[in-house]
């Protein structure tokens, strides 16, 4: 089974209070899962390799062995696929600990979209924000 998994992460302010949401949905369209929560206070990059985390997370908890990733943050997706180092310290940690967690996984895709083919996801970390608050 392929599923797909829609990331996003989000701070007001950066940093400021963050929040990561993720809509993991078979290839069907079903919703397998989906969570949005406040992280407390980061940047909307840590934010967004949070809500990565918890979904790959879920994935595997889930006994999904293909995923497509699909989120609007490119720098994430060109730092999961290789093509752009990363250079910040907590980034590093987040994106090894990603990295872990997909090689648990037979075969995962990063895609990359515009913010409005990842609608759902978004909506769910604007939730988390607004209900911390």
């Amino acid at each position: 089974m392929k599923a797909r998994l829609y990331t996003d992460g989000g701070a007001r302010g950066n940093p400021g209070p963050a929040a990561y949401g993720y809509v993991l949905e078979a290839e069907d369209g079903t919703v397998l899962a989906a969570e949005g929560e406040a992280i407390g206070e980061a940047t909307n990059n840590v934010a967004e390799y949070s809500g990565l985390i918890a979904g790959l997370a879920k994935a595997i908890e889930l006994h999904v062995p293909d995923l497509e990733v699909v989120s609007d943050s490119e720098l994430m997706v060109k730092q999961m696929r290789g093509e752009y180092r990363v250079k910040n310290e907590a980034l590093r940690e987040l994106s090894l600990e990603a990295a872990r967690l997909a090689r648990r996984l037979k075969n995962v895709e990063y895609r990359h979209v515009k913010r409005a083919h990842n609608e759902l996801a978004d909506k769910l970390v604007n939730e988390a924000l607004d209900a911390a608050v």
